[in-house]
């Protein structure tokens, strides 16, 4: 690029130097005309020439005696006042009356007197007996000025032209000179600025990094931001503004985009860290955003944010939880089942048959387990029993008991149990911390499911201090938690404010929703409602197996 410049200040000082040097040479050389051309009109005008060239003419023009004569002896006087190369004075018929050389006196002029005589001043560049010269040709008229019998032509050298501009030719390479040297100057300081920021890259690296550019930012399946030094966003790629929710975000800060709090604050630990990252809800996504700090050639360029959506996994990994609940109630159901069918077996091999029978009855009355779970027989789907079982056996161990509500009545089966068990799981789990923390000493969560075709209601009710009021949306946000924190920064026991916004986008996906329905008071724990679209088969009956 340095080069390139020099070559163009160059070519352009070359080109201004040569037009300056051609405008110079003809105002030189109007200049040499038009001081021709007056002395040829001050000649013209003496009288005392006018009158010779008046009168008849001799009948033998011989150059001896026009040398002797008074007009070349006024064209000798003027050329030595003027320093002219020639003033040569010619009658009408365009014979030399007077000329430096005398030896051409009496002679036919060697350029054409046509124009003079003619009545014309001209002022032109010929090649005449004396050589190359700028001349003005002037008619001589007579006395009464009622003819013309003569002409005055005064020249100058060319080289007397190419002096003039030679003397300023001097003038001209030395602009040339300094305009090449500040260009060249100018050029350096700008190569090294755009050196400097463009951190060194030259312009074939700048355009395979735009590509590049474009391929990365715009191809990869993941959100990316970058933020400049000034913690202000430069680029967005389609994914982070579909993941955030961002229209036009370049130019703005992170606080000024409404994102999470714990992103911004990213950027400070992002700092001195190699790469650190947090886990955020925005809109219906679950999200992890991680920062690391950018810097080229010791050169801080700011900070690059990574989105990726972490929504499915996270919804997996908490219907994971709950299917391992599901699963491991089912296990211990077999297996009581085992052991139940091989007494019954050995009644009938010792001929016991009413002792069986009785023995059976009293089993499909109290449930194939025995789980702390108060008012399971409301509950006859084997998968919501079995996962409710196993979420009572946790709320006991912990001194909560948890209960179906007297309200509880499914007259279909689930048919989507990971996002029921989901649900259900997060807002148990929910209320069996709050009410741990509660203040009442009979600690118990309660839990009412009703059915409306394929849609399953679903309200979770608990004996802890309730929500308060400045909280009733705060607790549907991510990363909100009320449980005690352990020294690491987590939640004691249970999640980090993930469960409620979880549920309610898991909820909102297919239609449905989770709400507050009530924060608690007078003694009274809160109380979370959820529906769920699609959630049962609808044809009638539980999995009653």
């Amino acid at each position: 690029m340095l080069l390139q410049q020099l070559l163009v200040i160059a070519l352009m000082v070359v080109l201004a130097t040569v037009v300056y040097g051609w405008l110079t040479f003809h105002r030189v050389n109007e200049a040499v005309g038009g001081k021709t051309l007056a002395v040829a009109q001050t000649v013209a005008e003496d009288d005392d020439l006018r009158a010779v060239l008046s009168a008849p003419p001799p009948k033998v023009l011989s150059p001896e005696t026009l040398a002797t004569g008074p007009v070349q002896q006024l064209a000798q006087h003027v050329r030595g006042r003027t320093g002219a190369l020639f003033v040569v004075v010619t009658d009408r018929d365009g014979i030399r009356w007077a000329h430096p050389n005398p030896a051409l006196l009496g002679r036919l002029v060697s350029t054409s007197p046509d124009a003079a005589l003619s009545g014309q001043e001209v002022t032109t560049s010929e090649v005449g007996s004396l050589g190359p010269s700028v001349r003005s040709k002037v008619p001589v008229r007579s006395i009464d000025g009622t003819e013309i019998v003569g002409e005055v032509s005064v020249g100058y050298p060319t080289q007397l032209v190419l002096d003039g501009v030679v003397s300023s030719g001097w003038a001209i390479v030395g602009v040339g000179v300094g305009a090449m040297v500040l260009g060249a100057v100018g050029s350096t300081m700008l190569s090294r600025r755009l050196r400097r920021d463009t951190l060194g890259l030259e312009p074939v690296e700048i355009g395979t990094l735009v590509q590049d550019q474009e391929v990365v930012l715009f191809g990869v399946d993941e959100g990316v931001i970058g933020v400049g030094p000034d913690r202000r966003v430069t680029v967005c790629n389609a994914k982070a503004r579909r993941l955030l929710d961002l229209d036009e975000p370049e130019g703005r800060t992170l606080a000024e985009l409404g994102l999470p709090a714990a992103v911004p604050l990213l950027l400070d630990a992002g700092a001195d860290d190699d790469g650190t990252a947090v886990q955020v809800v925005v809109s219906e996504h679950v999200l992890l955003v991680s920062a690391r700090k950018v810097v080229r050639a010791g050169r801080d360029l700011g900070w690059v944010l990574m989105v990726r959506d972490r929504t499915d996994v996270q919804a997996l990994t908490r219907q994971l939880d709950a299917v391992g609940a599901l699963t491991t109630a089912l296990r211990a159901q077999r297996h009581e089942f085992a052991n139940r069918l091989h007494t019954v077996s050995g009644l009938l091999d010792i001929g016991r048959p009413d002792q069986a029978a009785d023995y059976l009855h009293t089993t499909l009355e109290s449930g194939p387990l025995k789980y702390p779970l108060e008012n399971a027989a409301l509950l006859s789907d084997t998968y919501l029993l079995a996962f409710l079982g196993a979420k009572s056996t946790q709320a006991a161990e912990k001194g909560v008991r948890l209960r179906l509500g007297a309200a509880t009545l499914l007259h279909s089966g689930v048919s989507d149990a990971a996002n029921v068990t989901t649900v259900l799981g997060n807002l148990v789990d929910n209320a069996v911390v709050a009410a741990v923390q509660g203040v009442a000493t009979d600690r118990w969560v309660e839990v009412e499911l009703l059915s409306d075709g394929t849609e399953l209601f679903m309200t979770v009710a608990d004996s802890g201090n309730g929500v308060e009021p400045d909280h009733r949306e705060l607790a549907f946000r991510e990363g909100f938690t009320t449980a005690p924190q352990l020294p690491d920064g987590h939640a004691d026991g249970h999640g980090e404010g993930l469960g409620l916004a979880l549920s309610r986008q898991i909820a909102r996906i297919g239609g449905g929703d989770v709400w507050l329905l009530s924060d608690g008071g007078d003694g009274a724990g809160a109380v979370f409602a959820a529906r769920l679209n699609n959630a049962l088969d609808g044809e009638g009956g539980g999995h009653d197996g």
